[in-house]
């Protein structure tokens, strides 16, 4: 990562991050525990979290430039976020990435920057009868 500015350089940019969505939504419409949170068409859900993952891993800001500040917290107070679908999300999101050709030390890093947010959404004892 030393010859790029981001994440988002480091990874391929715009295409990279395309991919990475595209592989990752299927991961999460097959698991159990995620598919419930989502809506039966998903691509507008995708388009969203192409622009969130751009500005999110330092690419221009183009969730900010359609919708504003993310507010990712706020935005996801109404669904029932356990600890274990923090965890699933992540999991899904390993796996997609997995499946691409960036590096495996970015993908970490990828992975690590987006565990601080995944956890900071929790909303939902694990207890929970919404899970």
């Amino acid at each position: 990562m030393s010859n790029y500015a981001t994440i988002y350089e480091a990874i391929g940019g715009a295409d990279t991050i395309r991919e990475i969505v595209t592989r990752f939504y299927p991961k999460v419409q097959a698991h159990p525990l995620l598919a419930p949170l989502f809506p039966e068409d998903i691509h507008p859900v995708m388009e969203k979290q192409i622009l969130f993952l751009t500005q999110f891993l330092g690419g221009p800001p183009l969730y900010s430039d359609e919708y504003g500040h993310p507010m990712m917290r706020a935005r996801h107070l109404p669904f029932p976020i356990t600890p274990e679908r923090a965890e699933a999300w992540l999991a899904c999101m390993a796996e997609a990435l997995s499946e691409t050709s960036i590096s495996e030390p970015l993908q970490k890093l990828t992975i690590e920057r987006l565990s601080g947010p995944a956890h900071h959404f929790i909303n939902t004892d694990s207890d929970s009868p919404h899970q």
